[in-house]
């Protein structure tokens, strides 16, 4: 039995338990996530993130779903960046390594951090929704009564229809509003639950949101809070410079006995 030092995150509503594993105390794995994600059992989070050491940038990202799967996530970036910071490894700007390769943040003089996420080739229209690939593969499925939506139910039916049973795939509920703003509600694959807000969903949303003529900077709002996304996008519809930017606090710390 081990005890190990753990720290709770939130970003927006969603919450992760973060570890510095730059010593290598846990060996990351399926089962580790498992446990401790665990609202029953264990800690109780939408994920697992270990900070760990990375020769050419400032430390890698690994991050856990709840059903120990692995993707990018936005939200758990921010609040990675965050509890990097506070571990000493940088200061106000930082390169790390994630599950979908490099990436850079800011953390801003509001507290706030700015993730820049990698470009995204296109927006795909599919019979379900409209599809986009931000690290993690999201379909959005544009409605006007969000608030009404049985998000569960819905994102279930499609998570595991026959399209996309065999991989998954996130789905968000998207609302256009008139101030060149969004509201957004998500069922995340890997956690298989509707989630108060996900990072990469919010920023798949916006970049689809620009087929229904909103611009750059899109004000996204959550359950959990809001956010905002910034891109760029050429003639091409590759979008580049893109930055998802919202707020990552810490929760509490403790430690835990693992096995």
């Amino acid at each position: 039995m081990t005890s190990i030092p753990f720290y709770k995150y939130q970003a927006t509503g969603n919450d992760f338990i973060l570890i510095d594993n730059r010593d290598e105390v846990v060996k990351p794995t399926v089962a580790l996530a498992q446990q401790l994600c665990d609202r029953k059992f264990g800690i109780g989070s939408d994920g697992l993130i270990l900070i760990q050491k990375h020769d050419t940038s400032d430390f890698e990202m690994v991050f856990f779903n709840p059903d120990g799967s692995q993707s990018l996530c936005g939200n758990g970036s921010r609040c990675a960046v965050n509890f990097a910071h506070k571990l000493g490894l940088l200061d106000n700007e930082t390169t790390f390594l994630a599950y979908d390769g490099l990436h850079e943040a800011q953390i801003l003089p509001n507290k706030e951090v700015r993730l820049k996420m990698n470009n995204v080739q296109n927006v795909s229209h599919l019979a379900d929704g409209t599809f986009v690939d931000t690290g993690s593969p999201h379909l959005m499925v544009f409605t006007n009564e969000v608030n009404n939506c049985d998000v569960v139910e819905a994102g279930k039916s499609i998570r595991y229809n026959d399209t996309f049973k065999a991989k998954g795939i996130n789905v968000n509920f998207v609302e256009v509003k008139d101030d060149n703003s969004i509201f957004v509600r998500t069922y995340e694959r890997g956690v298989e639950n509707e989630t108060l807000s996900c990072g990469t969903g919010v920023t798949a949303s916006a970049l689809a949101s620009t087929e229904k003529g909103l611009v750059s900077p899109i004000n996204v709002s959550t359950k959990g809070g809001n956010l905002s996304v910034e891109f760029e996008k050429n003639n091409t519809s590759e979008f580049t410079e893109i930055y998802l930017i919202g707020p990552a606090k810490e929760v509490f710390s403790g430690t835990i006995d693992i096995d």
